[in-house]
């Protein structure tokens, strides 16, 4: 249809001979030239010269539409070229070190911690329960195990306030709470509490009853 609309003879004159042999998009692009002269100038175009100028146009095209892919693909190996290269040099600079923590680990050997070896104990503190009015008596013998020589030294020489812990804590317990076994437990971390708080600087691994006779 835009053929047949031309108003000039000489301008269908000029397209139809320069279309031959060619493909629709660049029969387009000549007829927009075409279209785009004035009526005055058309009579010095020669159809080779129409012919040039769009093949020159779609040889421009071509270029871009091949290069930018082109182009592209070559940022994506670069990128992928200098990112193998360069995580491989930070895994061998840190592989090393991070043998080196690991043998560090491997060779840290846990604390042993030999119980019963020192043990402290305070043997038959007579307890009298709260709320007996002295008509019930608990009977104790208590160990204090400790993981130096010179602890137990120590915690021999606190010997009359480690008394008075023992004492003070398990008589302000009931028949009820002392009656049964698995307060003993709670009996134990009570004292091992009160006796850090007073002696910070001994340890104390575990407490044991020895005696424990309620009546």
């Amino acid at each position: 249809m835009t053929i047949f609309c031309l108003n000039s003879s000489l301008k269908l004159k000029i397209l139809v001979t320069s279309l031959s042999g060619i493909s629709i998009e660049l029969i387009i692009k000549k007829i927009k030239i075409i279209m785009a002269l004035p009526d005055e100038s058309l009579d010095n175009i020669k159809p080779q010269e129409v012919k040039a100028t769009v093949e020159k146009s779609s040889v421009n095209t071509k270029v871009l539409i091949i290069g930018i892919p082109v182009f592209i693909i070559q940022l994506i190996v670069i990128y992928f070229i200098t990112a193998n290269i360069l995580v491989k040099k930070i895994e061998s600079n840190t592989l090393p070190n991070n043998n080196l923590k690991t043998a560090q680990v491997n060779n840290v050997k846990p604390a042993i911690i030999d119980l019963g070896k020192f043990i402290y104990t305070l043997d038959d503190i007579i307890i009298n329960p709260a709320d007996t009015d002295g008509k019930r008596l608990l009977l104790v013998s208590i160990g204090f195990d400790v993981p130096k020589v010179e602890m137990e030294n120590d915690l021999k020489t606190r010997d009359a306030m480690i008394k008075d812990v023992v004492i003070s804590t398990l008589s302000s317990k009931n028949i009820d709470q002392l009656d049964n076994s698995a307060y003993r437990d709670t009996l134990k971390m009570e004292i091992s509490s009160k006796l850090k708080k007073m002696i910070p600087e001994d340890t104390i691994n575990n407490i044991y009853f020895s005696k424990y006779i309620l009546q």
